[in-house]
């Protein structure tokens, strides 16, 4: 018998001819942060187990549960074997649930219940409760080996990272945008950020923030490409000229361009926000289409139909809301009305906009940091 951990995935499943595209993806993304040899086995990947591995295994999105016990040849004895050395010290009933992919074998999945069911009151003298037991002992068995196993931990679930392109990632450094990032990882997007601020009130310590949130986040791609874009030129220059209604308005059509620029440098397809409709002004329908409307690529906002409870609930699980909540100085915020545009109106808000050359200055010098956790 040897100790393993076996990886299940769900909507990878149903991919079809593109399967095996996912499941390579998936196996190199596990390989890649746990340095441990990966199998892949059809419906399912075999990971080495060690130290460390299961909560690596936690934060890789694609896998939808994996089992922690042990590989045993297709002998029942075997099998039985190692149904008892999985369970754990301590409980008053169990319940044995099989799956069987290998056809050709002997026994059903209600028989193998039963046998090792029977197998394990002998030994331990506890009574089954199939509807809420304390533990199951869950059996696979496969073409040339069983695994079994009472650890069963929930995965992230959705695609891979990787496998659905790139996109830029717009990171204000509050408790939304690196909600919505996770999001577009957990559906197989590649994220490369992008934090716009304001060197006048930028202090070091938002920096650090916003560093912080880059070192997190890449706990789940890997590594994150973070671009730190100053925005203060661009800001006194629409200060200057527009009307502090529609600076809002404005300031985010400009970071959408930038995006833009950074994301043909990167080979992203497209934006992503922390947007969640109408929970502020600059997310109306109204604002939004605007706002959206300076980007060439499809802007993402996984988060739009979301109240802020589910979104600081996920933060919280994803570890991004005690980052986000310390204090910092977010530039959209600066020198704009009290009560800003709720219903703004394209054509008013383009002739305030002249300065292209500004905003390509401010990408070319962007401060570019590369976090890698694996």
């Amino acid at each position: 018998m040897e100790k393993v951990v076996v990886v299940h995935y769900g909507e990878i499943a149903t991919k079809g001819k593109n399967r095996e595209f996912f499941e390579r993806k998936l196996l190199n993304n596990i390989r890649r942060a746990t340095g441990v040899k990966v199998r892949r086995k059809y419906g399912r990947i075999e990971v080495e187990y060690s130290n460390g591995v299961v909560e690596k295994l936690r934060k890789i999105p694609g896998i939808r549960y994996f089992g922690v016990g042990l590989k045993t040849s297709l002998e029942m004895d075997e099998v039985k074997k190692a149904a008892f050395e999985v369970l754990p010290d301590s409980f008053d009933s169990f319940r044995v649930d099989t799956s069987r992919s290998n056809k050709n074998f002997p026994l059903n999945s209600v028989e193998i219940n039963r046998e090792v069911g029977g197998y394990l009151v002998e030994k331990t003298g506890k009574k089954v409760d199939l509807k809420n037991p304390d533990v199951t002992v869950w059996i696979e068995i496969c073409d040339k080996e069983a695994y079994v196993y009472s650890e069963r931990v929930e995965g992230i679930g959705g695609l891979p990272v990787g496998s659905a392109g790139k996109v830029v990632a717009l990171i204000s450094g509050g408790i939304d945008s690196p909600v919505a990032a996770y999001m577009m990882m957990k559906r197989g997007c590649e994220i490369v950020m992008a934090h716009f601020f304001n060197q006048t009130m930028h202090s070091p310590k938002v920096r650090e923030k916003i560093k912080l949130l880059a070192e997190k986040l890449a706990e789940y791609q890997g590594e994150v490409k973070l671009y730190m874009v100053p925005f203060k030129d661009i800001q006194m220059e629409i200060i200057k000229s527009t009307p502090p209604k529609l600076r809002m308005i404005v300031y985010r059509r400009s970071m959408m361009r930038m995006s833009n620029l950074i994301a043909e440098k990167e080979g992203c397809k497209a934006v992503v926000t922390g947007d969640s409709l109408s929970q502020v002004a600059s997310q109306t329908l109204e604002n939004l289409n605007v706002v959206y409307s300076a980007s060439k690529l499809a802007v993402l906002p996984p988060l739009i139909g979301m109240d802020k409870e589910e979104i600081v609930s996920l933060a919280r699980k994803i570890g991004t809301y005690e980052i986000s909540i310390m204090p910092y100085e977010d530039c959209c915020s600066f020198m704009i009305a009290k009560h800003p545009e709720t219903k703004a109106r394209l054509e008013e808000v383009v002739k305030y906009e002249n300065f292209s050359e500004l905003e390509r200055g401010a990408v070319e010098k962007s401060e570019i940091v590369n976090v890698k956790v694996f």
